[in-house]
């Protein structure tokens, strides 16, 4: 099926990517990965079949852009970290922690030089979502400072990337060959999940790196400059967007704090031309920072629809919400997603597959009431 959409991106109306896991992939991959009892061509079916399911319900919602919910990943930024040439992923006992749970204890080391490899498979994911999807096509991917912020010092091995500026150099050279090969694939909306701005705005995490030597807001301008390097040389017809949240397992969160000390960066310095900005309860603080996203054709999606609570927003209050952050940025140059994926990992937040549903339903509804369409 060919990707014919009604207008490019951006639209008033998208979401972060991930979607809830159907039981039938929890199942064919628990077969596939702890019993061993099928082969990978019968798990793949399970995950095709799951996908174009996805994609419908995405259409059938009115979104624009769909994606492939990330249902044939792990973790939404270890599965493509892992196949990086340089990166391996090591199994340990003790997970990160999040707010009162422990993340599955999977850890990216960095072991040799970096690289974005030919085949890496995330190519092919997208090729996929794009043959059984008449609107645009979008893979979410993490951005270049997950590499850095979720990879502890000890476990960066080559001894030219104990220089963070080196490391930094080869993250953006690697990324941009990332950027160039989802293009040759056929992207042309590619999302980064670089997440880490809004941490080093919490001030545990700001205290955390700052104990290690590491100056938060140093960091927050080499992220941007990563990402910037990363982008810099894509095509015109190409659409770059970036999600920021504070976390987000099994609809819990990881750090907390506004966006202020990270947002002249975001807005720019970083080159991206839409914002996915996590806005769903106190912990994001206030609308404020949005005053520094400059004149023009850039946009922010806030997240006033969470991902994390079955609960269902009120139109009216989301209207007011906007009415609010108007104040700080051009209506023009806003829309609406949730405030972050729904399922982050494979365990999925704690909401139902008819929660999601109606979620992204109030997604569409919502830039119909406020702006008269997804694609206006």
């Amino acid at each position: 099926m060919t990707s014919a959409p009604v207008a490019k991106p951006p639209y008033r109306a998208d979401h972060v990517g991930s979607l809830l896991r159907p039981a039938a992939v929890k199942e064919a991959r628990k077969r596939f990965y702890d019993d061993k009892t099928i082969g990978a061509e019968e798990l793949a079916a399970a995950e095709d079949a799951a996908i174009r399911d996805a994609v419908k319900l995405q259409q059938d919602a009115g979104l624009l852009a769909v994606t492939d919910g990330e249902i044939r990943r792990s973790f939404w930024h270890y599965d493509f970290m892992g196949e990086l040439t340089g990166f391996e992923l090591e199994e340990r006992d003790e997970g990160v922690q999040f707010h009162g749970v422990k993340l599955r204890p999977i850890f990216p080391t960095i072991k040799g030089k970096l690289d974005f490899p030919e085949d890496h498979p995330m190519l092919e994911h997208y090729k996929f979502v794009a043959s059984v999807t008449n609107v645009t096509p979008k893979i979410s991917i993490p951005g270049p400072s997950c590499c850095h912020f979720r990879t502890a010092k000890a476990d960066i091995h080559p001894k030219e990337y104990q220089h963070p500026e080196a490391l930094f150099a080869d993250l953006a050279k690697t990324y941009a060959k990332a950027v160039k090969a989802f293009y040759d694939a056929g992207c042309r909306y590619l999302q980064m999940d670089d997440i880490f701005f809004a941490y080093l705005c919490d001030p545990k995490h700001r205290a955390a790196r700052a104990a290690e030597g590491q100056d938060p807001d140093w960091l927050i301008d080499r992220y941007a400059w990563m990402m910037h390097e990363a982008i810099k040389d894509r095509p015109d017809d190409m659409v770059i967007g970036m999600h920021m949240c504070r976390g987000n397992f099994a609809s819990t969160h990881a750090a907390e704090g506004a966006y202020d000390p990270a947002a002249d960066a975001i807005f720019n310095k970083t080159g991206v031309d839409i914002y996915f900005m996590e806005y769903d309860t106190e912990r994001a603080g206030g609308l404020e920072p949005l005053r520094l996203l400059p004149k023009g054709n850039k946009r922010v999606l806030p997240g006033f629809i969470t991902t994390k609570t079955g609960e269902l927003e009120d139109l009216d209050d989301l209207k007011r919400k906007f009415d609010a952050a108007s104040e700080f940025a051009d209506i023009g140059q806003l829309g609406i997603a949730p405030q972050c994926g729904f399922a982050s990992t494979e365990e999925g937040n704690k909401i139902t597959e008819d929660d999601q549903k109606r979620k992204l339903d109030l997604v569409v509804r919502t830039a119909e009431a406020i702006w008269g369409g997804v694609d206006k």
